[in-house]
């Protein structure tokens, strides 16, 4: 894998395709396009399919190991990991539902488009999506799990397993798929698992509401998560096992629990639904159910309900008193208020004629104000989805500023390494003076690709300023 990615894309999808046909699987790709906040994506999936022994072609699982993982890391060992499973696997033949090795490279659009391909029988492609078809496939996901494992080919030991399990808008898997990979990791491989990059869980009640609320924030937020949540919508339950921390599990420990998580899946008789799709996690043991949260949100919901209600009824109605006050008592008739009588069979009540009356009321300000506001909301939503950077506009400003202030401040700022900061600290002030004129003529509003292509090099350290854009 480490070779792979020292070369090109080209080179490195026909390397991962020659190494599936190797394998003896069927083995295709797809490539994809989109047009993102005026960014044109391009990449291209590679994927394999075994067919199970036992398997009539109906149903399938997915194991997902994207190239680049969510933070933008190559997924080295999860990759390889990825591709010894899948030939572990073909050696099994107790496989009731086909496996479909996918690779896509990224952990966001390679997905999608795979799973959108996956569930479509005729893709049209437009300006902002261009997906091609698949030419194999199988029959209904039942499950995917993907694997995070980005170290390099000098290996590293983990500590626990990050499930992330957030789907796109907020979406959710069926809590026994959770269950089963955190009851198989930490019961059986004596792996701690973890939720939201929360390692430290004492089980107490601040780590369960901190839990909570990233949980709440992460689904309310409805962004995709890692490769799996592209799966969300097509309700296929899917999971990633992100390895983090330091400690003595290696690729066997992680292989293993991958085994045992697919090896429940294909023991299934159907699809997963007698546990719960909407639930809150305390921690990978404890949970709250829908029964619990969602009565106290339908009474906080009918409240603003009843009570607009009440605003529009007493809205039609007249200036009289406010209510609870009475203007007058007993048989003492109001003064300074024309009256009316009413007479509901043989009872007859005189009361004022504007609590009686009804008011005209004035729509046309409040409509103007709701369709303005949502007319207005068109704008940032137009900026997100056909500028290249939505931040271009706050980030000329910065880059003009640069200019003028001191280079080692303007360093500082970009995001500098830790070697790269002691390196800059060492530089004469010659150096800094001749650095700080050539940042000047470089950083201004009107050269910002200049300053984006200046960032990834200072991000790189000392060894690469041979290779800096400056002019």
């Amino acid at each position: 894998m480490h070779d792979l990615g020292q070369r090109s894309s080209a080179e490195r999808i026909e390397g991962i395709e020659r190494i599936i046909k190797e394998i003896n699987l069927k083995s295709a790709t797809q490539r994809y396009g989109f047009e993102v906040a005026g960014e044109k994506i391009e990449g291209t999936n590679v994927y394999g399919l075994l067919q199970g022994p036992r398997a009539d072609a109906t149903e399938a699982m997915v194991l997902i190991a994207a190239w680049k993982n969510f933070e933008g890391e190559i997924n080295y060992s999860g990759v390889a990991l990825a591709l010894t499973m899948a030939r572990y696997f073909k050696r099994w033949s107790i496989w009731s539902k086909d496996v479909i090795l996918l690779i896509p490279e990224d952990s966001t659009y390679g997905p999608e488009a795979w799973v959108s391909a996956y569930h479509s029988t005729d893709i049209a492609s437009t300006t902002s999506r261009n997906i091609s078809a698949l030419p194999i496939k199988a029959g209904a996901l039942q499950g995917a799990v993907a694997l995070d494992y980005p170290v390099g080919p000098w290996g590293k030991r983990f500590d626990k397993l990050d499930v992330l399990y957030d789907g796109i808008n907020g979406a959710l898997p069926n809590l026994d798929l959770i269950n089963t990979a955190v009851q198989i990791a930490s019961g059986h491989m004596g792996i701690g698992c973890s939720l939201h990059g929360l390692t430290k869980h004492s089980d107490k009640y601040p780590d369960r509401l901190r839990t909570i609320a990233s949980g709440i924030l992460s689904q309310a937020q409805g962004v995709a998560t890692g490769p799996h949540s592209a799966f969300m919508p097509y309700h296929v339950d899917a999971i990633t096992l992100k390895t983090v921390g330091d400690g003595w599990h290696d690729e066997m420990s992680l292989g293993r629990v991958t085994e045992s998580v697919f090896r429940s899946i294909n023991n299934l008789l159907e699809h997963l639904h007698q546990s719960f799709f909407f639930y809150i996690l305390m921690n990978t043991n404890r949970f709250v159910s829908i029964g619990s949260y969602l009565p106290a949100a339908m009474l906080v919901a009918g409240s603003f309900t009843i009570n607009a209600l009440a605003l529009w009824i007493l809205s039609g109605r007249g200036p009289v008193q406010k209510p609870g006050k009475l203007e007058s008592e007993g048989n003492v008739k109001p003064k300074g208020e024309k009256l009316v009588t009413i007479k509901d069979g043989g009872v007859v009540a005189v009361v004022a004629r504007e609590e009686v009356q009804s008011v005209e009321r004035r729509m046309f300000l409040p409509a103007v104000v709701v369709v303005g506001t949502h007319l207005l909301s068109m704008i940032p939503l137009y900026l997100l989805t056909h500028t290249s950077k939505a931040v271009s506009t706050f980030v000329s400003p910065f880059c003009a500023a640069c200019a003028n202030i001191s280079a080692r401040n303007c360093l500082m700022r970009s995001a500098l390494s830790p070697p790269a900061v002691t390196y800059f600290q060492s530089i004469s002030r010659s150096s800094w003076s001749d650095m700080l004129a050539r940042l000047r003529s470089s950083c201004r509003p009107c050269s910002l690709s200049r300053c984006s292509s200046l960032a990834p090099h200072f991000r790189r350290g000392p060894l690469s300023i041979s290779r800096w854009h400056l002019p």
